[in-house]
């Protein structure tokens, strides 16, 4: 065991003992190689007064590496026997270990209150998951989240690009993200057949003027039919195309252009505008976390 981290041996050998096989129901690709584990720590930059957050700890190989660079650990883990092992191979006084879904934890189950994010997401989860942090957690001043590339991709886009949409419109919201670098298949167990991604993110001020909860209302429609001008794709959501057009003029955006060419400050300018210009359709909450996907 280098440096006091798991290598591939060691897992293997805690997860047999522990009767534990990944399932991809989870998500579960535990990670597995010291390198690895340093240069996710690394490029996280805690402080030593950080207090890290890590979602899905599995079977500790970052959280050993986090407890050596935070000043505290909150490790929130879903799969009951792997959270009650967690203690036993990370003996430090400064972690905490959470048996919970990340989904619904609340800001109060968190005591010293989180100041990064830092994790190895399961692929499955891993959007609504940082979504559901930023929102809960305010105490946040950024992180760094590994997940599938294609999602790396997505979160870290800027307006114009192909892959720009609701996770990047979203993100942006809270943060400002940039990718941090690709993790290739083979320091996982098991091997995924795709590549991650690393995604780190500094915490900001939000765009002034507009409710979060109505400026996703107006990203979600923006993307759900991401071809349509946004004069037709929000036409819904306004309560039809005249009156989106009047939002959209109003908020200094142009009627003809398309959801992927905004950036997260003219989607709260048009959802102020909206507000502005009074009741005049269904202005009704369109969904949870869309994930748009291209044909």
């Amino acid at each position: 065991m280098a440096d006091g981290l798991l290598g591939p041996a060691e897992i293997r050998e805690l997860a047999a003992r522990l009767g534990v096989a990944p399932t991809k129901k989870l998500g579960q690709n535990f990670l597995h190689d010291p390198n690895t584990i340093r240069r996710i720590v690394g490029a996280a930059g805690l402080r030593a007064d950080d207090v890290a957050l890590e979602v899905g700890p599995g079977l500790g190989s970052l959280t050993l590496g986090l407890a050596g660079a935070a000043r505290h650990v909150h490790a929130v883990e879903i799969d009951p026997t792997l959270a009650k092992a967690l203690p036993e191979t990370v003996t430090a006084p400064h972690l905490t270990v959470h048996p919970a879904d990340a989904m619904r934890v609340t800001a109060d189950r968190f005591d010293p209150a989180p100041t990064m994010l830092v994790a190895n997401l399961p692929y499955n989860v891993a959007v609504p998951v940082v979504l559901h942090l930023l929102a809960e957690l305010p105490t946040l001043r950024g992180g760094l989240v590994m997940v599938q590339k294609e999602v790396a991709d997505r979160l870290t886009a800027g307006p114009g690009s192909k892959v720009y949409g609701v996770p990047s419109v979203k993100l942006a919201w809270y943060a400002e993200a940039r990718p941090a670098g690709k993790v290739p298949p083979a320091v996982f167990w098991p091997v995924p057949n795709v590549d991650s991604g690393l995604v780190a993110f500094t915490l900001r001020e939000p765009p002034a003027g507009a409710d979060r909860a109505d400026v996703f209302r107006v990203v979600d429609a923006a993307f759900a039919q991401r071809r349509k001008t946004l004069r037709a794709a929000l036409a819904g959501w306004a309560g039809g195309p005249d009156r989106a057009e009047s939002v959209l003029r109003a908020a200094g955006v142009s009627p003809q252009a398309r959801g992927e060419a905004l950036t997260v400050g003219e989607f709260a300018a048009i959802a102020a505008a909206a507000k502005l210009s009074g009741p005049g359709g269904k202005l009704t909450p369109s969904g949870t976390e869309l994930e748009e996907v291209d044909s």
